[in-house]
């Protein structure tokens, strides 16, 4: 127990200080505070955007489902994820450029710009900040299975320090703090998870063996549609685009497109993202998929626990400790990220609409941040959904946002009442579906969601009488062809049901996904090329 206390004590301690040494660097206003003055560049600008997108969703939610679904929900994530980097061009070079202009802190006071209307930006907080509550929470909920595992507490224990801890410099260093906590604890992270991948497929003989012997446990953990049957290929499909539309309007990462210290380190981010993406992923979801061998039958609520089950029996107190403390650190880059952005948001974007026109001081938008956190942490101890579940409905409602934010880049002339039919009719979708009302035919609520909000803001700007889509210049429709085609690629449904033949311990659909996450990669790099030398 000594050994389990000291471990996480020092990394407690840790986080704190480097979130107080980052508050000696602040400076005064809005800008440094949320978006530590336009600087974040290279490692950490790269750091802070993976550790805020990976979550508790990532390391407990993930081997969660490796252990419930297999080895589908590693492409599906990997490289679903990671294809969210095109976003990063689509959007995230026109936020900064006109993050930049304009002096924009949150996602609405783009919107706001973009259609000239404050009714679409706070319409837009409103769904930022309802959605973002539910991801927020899974937060809390997961460090109390931490600290309950670790030192058998109730749970409420465990999310009340993490949350305490993370408000605590957050509260007072905003964005710098965040930033640089975020390279210790993203870092942290995928070196202790890579670890705990070691010790496990160590434990059971090996790289080849340790898999040879899950596929012979269980063969359904290495193919599709899984051994639940989840994932058939309308959910597959569901999924890979749900990430596009909704990864992109997650407020804590909208906002470091601002924060961006220049275009070049945007687009280094980019290209870095699907590797970052397929290392961050792969280690929790083959221990979920290995956990089998150690712990079978578990229940899918139970499933979320199986990282912690694991490491304290194979770890021991030692390592066990730091694979736990590794996750904890994954769910704490993103809550702090969260509260400080939907803190903006509130100051920004809503309280001048009751206040009169006023923005408050950054001190009294500190106050919203300890009422989120109060308020992710009682959604934490009061529901009873998986972490999976709790991601999907914060992921559906922020995707219904997308293309309000997309066509508002890109169309010749903005139309309000577009964007506003799009995010109502596409929370109605959400609304109907949360209440059985909504016919899925097999896809997620977040296809129908999706489409209509797409179909609802074009509909509504065609029929204003507005101009079409600004001219693509003709190389990037090659590339964005490019693109489209990898993902098409991804949709390889002739292949469901195959019996698994493993190389170096994994089916071959696995590897060829691999395969396309680096196809990717080698896109973005010409596409990036290209733009430089066209200028």
């Amino acid at each position: 127990m000594t050994i389990r206390i000291t471990v996480m004590a020092v990394y407690l301690a840790l986080v704190l200080l480097l979130g107080f040494v980052a508050r000696r660097r602040l400076g005064s206003g809005a800008t440094e505070y949320f978006l530590a003055g336009r600087t974040l560049g290279g490692l950490v600008l790269v750091a802070t955007m993976a550790a805020t997108n990976f979550s508790a969703f990532t390391v407990f939610g993930s081997s969660g489902a490796g252990y419930r679904d297999g080895l589908s929900f590693f492409p599906i994530m990997a490289f679903g994820t990671g294809f969210m980097a095109l976003t990063f061009w689509l959007v995230g070079r026109k936020a900064w450029r006109l993050g930049q202009e304009h002096g924009f802190v949150t996602p609405s006071e783009l919107a706001q710009h973009l259609y000239g209307s404050r009714w679409v930006a706070v319409l837009m907080a409103l769904v930022l900040i309802i959605f973002t509550v539910p991801y927020l929470a899974l937060q809390p909920l997961a460090a109390g299975n931490v600290v309950h595992q670790l030192f058998g507490l109730p749970q409420w224990i465990g999310a009340s320090v993490a949350t305490g801890v993370i408000v605590a410099y957050t509260f007072r260093g905003g964005l710098r703090a965040v930033a640089w906590t975020d390279v210790f604890q993203g870092l942290l992270m995928v070196t202790v998870m890579l670890l705990a991948l070691v010790l496990v497929v160590s434990h059971h003989g090996g790289w080849s063996t340790a898999f040879a012997s899950a596929l012979e446990h269980q063969p359904e953990l290495f193919s599709r549609p899984g051994p639940r049957g989840i994932y058939t290929p309308a959910i597959w499909f569901s999924y890979l685009a749900l990430w596009f539309y909704c990864d992109p309007m997650f407020p804590q990462l909208f906002q470091r497109f601002y924060a961006a210290r220049d275009e070049r380190t945007l687009n280094r981010t980019m290209f870095l993202y699907p590797v970052i993406c397929t290392i961050a992923f792969a280690p929790p979801v083959l221990i979920g998929v290995l956990g089998h061998l150690s712990v079978p039958a578990l229940s899918p609520r139970d499933a979320d626990g199986i990282l912690a089950l694991l490491m304290m029996d194979i770890g021991g107190d030692l390592v066990g400790t730091l694979v736990l403390t590794a996750g904890l650190a994954a769910l704490m880059s993103t809550m702090d990220s969260q509260l400080l952005t939907l803190s903006s948001i509130f100051g920004r974007d809503l309280w001048p609409v009751a206040g009169g026109g006023r923005v408050p001081s950054v001190s009294i938008s500190r106050v919203f941040i300890m009422v989120l956190a109060a308020l992710g942490l009682l959604v934490a101890l009061t529901t009873d959904a998986t972490i999976i579940d709790l991601g999907v409905t914060a992921f559906t409602g922020l995707a219904a946002l997308f293309p309000s934010i997309l066509f508002g880049l890109y169309v010749r002339e903005r139309r309000a009442s577009a964007a506003l039919t799009s995010i109502i009719v596409g929370e109605a979708f959400v609304i109907a579906s949360h209440v059985g009302l909504l016919p899925l035919y097999g896809f997620l609520s977040a296809i129908p969601v999706m489409v209509s909000s797409t179909v609802a803001y074009l509909a509504v700007h065609l029929l204003s009488g507005a101009g079409w889509f600004r001219p693509i210049k003709r190389r990037h429709l090659i590339f964005l062809l490019g693109f489209a085609g990898i993902f098409l690629l991804s949709m390889d449904f002739w292949r469901w049901g195959e019996t698994p033949t493993l190389w170096l311990g994994l089916p071959s659909w696995c590897w060829y996904f691999i395969g396309l996450s680096a196809a990717q990669m080698l896109l973005t790099w010409l596409l990036l090329r290209c733009e430089e030398t066209h200028g």
